[in-house]
């Protein structure tokens, strides 16, 4: 256990029963009053951010959470299969630890794997990933002017769209995020 006193910026803790970051916090001392920790928190699960408080000098439950940098080698239907860059151990994680960031995994690719002991509470993606376009109609020569966008399929299958002078071969940098279309990288 530690309390109010010990938070730190990226410090976890376990609160109603769920995973949270401690984002941002302040202490605050309100003359009379008794003084009070506002604190911003983000859910490892989700990712939404809330704005709490606690007393000053509060209980709260620390988690320790153990952060590996894992290889993905391939999907096989149901989940994900990683590797330990140190261990060469496998594993697998289920969809719903990566969400709609999965679409853009290739092989190979690096991402960081939180861990609470043995379970998995969180999958990094890279923000940024560079796929190539195995289908998308032609560009046409003048269409750069415009910001009109068609779609385009990648390498992983995830579909984007992008501007019209997108050719296939071509290789993008997109964001894991939100899965929007960010530059083409030149070779």
């Amino acid at each position: 256990m530690a309390t109010t006193s010990d938070f730190r910026s990226g410090m976890t803790i376990r609160m109603d029963n769920e995973l949270w970051t401690l984002v941002e916090f302040q202490h605050v001392n309100p003359g009379n009053w008794r003084a009070f920790v506002r604190a911003k928190l983000k859910s490892l699960k989700s990712g939404k951010v809330i704005e709490t408080r606690f007393r000053a000098g509060e209980a709260v439950d620390h988690v320790r959470i153990e952060t590996k940098e894992y290889q993905y080698l391939y999907h096989d239907g149901s989940s994900y299969i990683f590797m330990d860059k140190e261990t060469y151990d496998q594993i697998n994680v289920e969809e719903s630890h990566i969400g709609e960031s999965a679409h853009f995994l290739k092989e190979n690719e690096t991402v960081k794997i939180m861990f609470n002991g043995n379970e998995i509470v969180s999958v990094d993606m890279p923000i940024t990933v560079e796929l190539k376009v195995i289908e998308t109609p032609p560009g046409v020569r003048g269409d750069t002017a415009t910001g009109a966008q068609k779609p385009a399929k990648l390498e992983t299958g995830a579909s984007v769209n992008v501007p019209l002078f997108i050719n296939e071969g071509d290789t993008l940098k997109i964001d894991t995020r939100t899965g929007n279309y960010i530059e083409r990288v030149k070779l």
